[in-house]
């Protein structure tokens, strides 16, 4: 069996036998046998270079865990100051909104605003069916504080990649259509998130609901349409099918989710309607 003493204890042995060994008469000095102390001087020395190393290694890790750390740190620092700036960009933002909200409410002019109103629930601007519901279901509340835009964008470039048309049933006005489309958008006032806009006429108090469906083809050609959406005339393209109306139900084959201006709240079949003059509202002149 392998001598499991550490040079510490081979020392000390060492030093006991110094210690405990034959005194000379009238002299500090003793008799030691020099066979046994030069054993154990080599047995020191040979247990050395191992512990020597084992103490390098430990040295090592401890400089890697702290180099680790820094980088960790620096990592934190780094991110905390992103979050900061982001903080307050928001802050100056949220304030010029509160400044101007506060402008509107002192000049005192009131208005009464429409209300969309899907499955029983109640939206402001825009209730869709298809591709942005689907971005709306992969894009975490995680992804959108983390990445923000950049996020959005790469989510809604993949997802748009893989999107297929799907077939639909819009019941309205006596009529029931058959689309095969990549979204339906049903808007209430005229513009909604990211700068789209619903139809280029729309009002929040026009008693109008504006419906589009996208029914392109192929992806690219959403692409294309991407200035006519910012503008709100969609409609005049081949494409696109597009109505004002006071009610409309959406049936699919299979249930697909329903987002309301930003959130996945119902389910299809979706049954719209408008709710004219429901909400007062401050409103800026002109």
């Amino acid at each position: 069996m392998a001598d499991q003493k550490t040079a510490e204890e081979k020392l000390a042995a060492l030093r006991e036998l110094v210690a405990n060994a034959r005194s000379m008469p009238m002299s500090a000095s003793c008799v030691v046998n020099r066979q046994d102390v030069l054993a154990a001087i080599d047995d020191v020395i040979d247990n050395l270079p191992d512990e020597i190393a084992e103490a390098q290694d430990v040295i090592e890790t401890s400089n890697d865990a702290v180099a680790a750390g820094e980088a960790e740190a620096e990592r934190i620092t780094e991110e905390a100051k992103v979050k900061a700036a982001e903080i307050a960009g928001e802050t100056e933002v949220v304030k010029a909104a509160e400044v101007k909200a506060a402008e509107i409410i002192a000049e005192g002019r009131e208005t009464l605003v429409d209300l969309g109103e899907v499955n029983g629930h109640l939206f402001f601007n825009v209730a869709s069916i298809g591709f942005s519901a689907e971005l709306a279901a992969e894009l975490t509340e995680h992804a959108k504080k983390r990445w923000g835009t950049l996020g959005y964008g790469i989510v809604a470039a993949r997802l748009l990649m893989r999107s297929r048309l799907f077939t639909a049933y819009v019941d309205h006005d006596d009529v029931t259509e058959k689309i095969r489309t990549m979204q339906v958008s049903v808007g209430n006032g005229r513009h909604y998130g990211g700068g789209m806009t619903v139809e280029e006429t729309a009002t929040a108090d026009d008693g109008w609901l504006d419906l589009y469906s996208l029914e392109v083809d192929h992806w690219w050609r959403l692409l294309r349409l991407l200035p006519s959406l910012r503008r709100g005339t969609q409609g005049q393209w081949d494409d696109v099918r597009a109505f004002k109306t006071t009610g409309v139900t959406i049936r699919t084959k299979q249930p697909r989710p329903v987002n309301t201006d930003g959130e996945l709240v119902t389910w299809t079949p979706a049954h719209f309607r408008i709710r004219p003059k429901s909400v007062r509202v401050f409103a800026p002149k002109g």
